[in-house]
């Protein structure tokens, strides 16, 4: 089975004024500077951007972008009168001091303002919509970007964990579907190198009779080596304090409790068919190898460079090919001494992980009230509403008390989603009284 090579024609960049979004064009930018001669290692078709979409927080960010790669339509998800004429403004100063002309023809805004633009670009098979949105919200783009044909670069977690069965229902072909977290990256760069199936390019699991286990490597956050006990009077500047990764302040923190860890093994279940029992997650503080593959003859092949997020995009752009990043991605110094450590998950003082699990085998909709409770509580904390332990024990309590469905529909999915925030902003409540 193979799939469509990315990356040869349209894209659409989701969460364009994010972290990955912002990383994601630098990528492109990149690949139309350095185009190489035809036929040369590296060299992949530039990708063309017809569509940003963001929240309406950076407008003059999402401006910049537009005006420098020519974007003819944006989308805002922000509502209210004047976030149109507000963005053209913040467009005709961008376009003036660039000594450009202002690209764009449709602003769409509203909070279904990203899914609109997917059918507004026109996007299909051959193109890619990268979804770098942050949370739950990111599931109804995720599946316009399937239905489109398009392959989806998915940076936006919550799309799987929230709607799994509803993603992989959307699914046109195989492979439609390309990893961009580096985990999940890392995973499918290792399994194309070992499992043996005659034109593999797809990114997901296809030949895992060969495969034992998938190991996921965590850098153990900025609370790595401390027990329960330490972590009591934690503060938000200290759980957004991490060692190696540059991330937003959600997938930081969930980074500081193993939610985020948590939440890449339910991806990773869901990606690539294996089950959770037979995912492990191991402590690597340096960050560069990202995640192994351990195969039923006790080889394990695993992907390593450094922790720089534009090697897994700009392959979530161009996916099955590898696109030459000199210039913009260092490699590894092998000519320096180098050590790198493995260490065994702490479950007692970060029991994230296990909690994960334990959603996984209760029901379809429990992922979804897991992560809708550590929105929740996530934001409490940020907030200085609740304590960095009370966290995990929030998501705990919210799941212990949800009543799950085999077979959940968009609309059963939205009502556990729902359901979930609320009972945890009760909890929250209850605790901060």
């Amino acid at each position: 089975m193979t799939a469509t090579a990315a990356g040869s024609g349209a894209v659409v960049v989701l969460g364009s004024t994010g972290s990955i979004g912002t990383q994601a064009l630098d990528v492109i930018a990149h690949l139309g500077a350095h185009p190489g001669a035809p036929g040369e290692p590296g060299r992949v078709p530039t990708p063309r951007v017809v569509g940003l979409a963001a929240g309406g927080g950076r407008l003059d960010l999402l401006a910049a972008q537009a005006v420098t790669h020519a974007v003819p339509r944006l989308a805002v998800s922000a509502a209210g009168t004047d976030v149109v004429s507000r963005l053209r403004a913040a467009l005709a100063d961008a376009a003036a001091r660039a000594g450009r002309p202002d690209p764009v023809a449709e602003i769409l805004t509203g909070p279904d303002a990203a899914t609109d633009l997917i059918a507004a670009a026109g996007v299909g098979e051959g193109d890619v919509v990268l979804n770098g949105i942050t949370g739950s919200v990111g599931l109804a783009p995720t599946l316009a970007a399937l239905r489109s044909g398009a392959t989806l670069a998915l940076a936006n977690k919550e799309s799987l964990v929230v709607g799994g069965a509803l993603v992989k229902r959307a699914l046109r072909r195989p492979g439609q579907v390309v990893p961009v977290d580096s985990e999940h990256s890392a995973i499918a760069q290792a399994l194309r190198s070992g499992v043996h199936e005659k034109g593999l390019t797809s990114p997901t699991l296809t030949g895992r009779s060969e495969v034992r286990r998938l190991i996921l490597t965590a850098s153990g956050g900025p609370f790595r080596g401390r027990r329960r006990a330490e972590l009591a009077g934690v503060t938000a500047a200290q759980a957004l304090a991490h060692p190696t990764w540059a991330m937003g302040p959600v997938v930081t923190v969930n980074s500081s409790t193993l939610v985020n860890k948590g939440l890449e093994l339910i991806e990773a279940h869901l990606l690539f068919d294996v089950h959770p029992a037979d995912i492990t997650v191991v402590v690597h503080p340096q960050s560069v190898v990202h995640s192994m593959v351990e195969f039923i003859d006790g080889a394990t092949i695993a992907q390593a460079s450094p922790p720089d997020m534009r090697l897994p995009i700009a392959l979530g752009l161009t996916w099955p090919h590898r696109p030459d990043l000199a210039g913009l991605v260092t490699p590894q110094a092998w000519s320096e001494s180098t050590a790198w450590a493995f260490e065994p998950l702490d479950a007692e003082t970060f029991p994230a992980v296990d909690l994960a699990r334990a959603a996984v085998a209760a029901s379809a909709t429990h992922p979804a009230v897991l992560n809708a409770a550590n929105e929740q509580a996530v934001a409490a904390f940020l907030d200085g509403r609740l304590r960095w332990l009370d966290i995990v024990d929030i998501d705990a309590a919210v799941l212990e008390a949800h009543c799950g469905q085999p077979e959940p529909g968009l609309d059963d999915v939205l009502a556990a989603d729902a359901w979930a925030r609320a009972r945890a902003d009760e909890l929250i409540a209850a605790r901060t009284r």
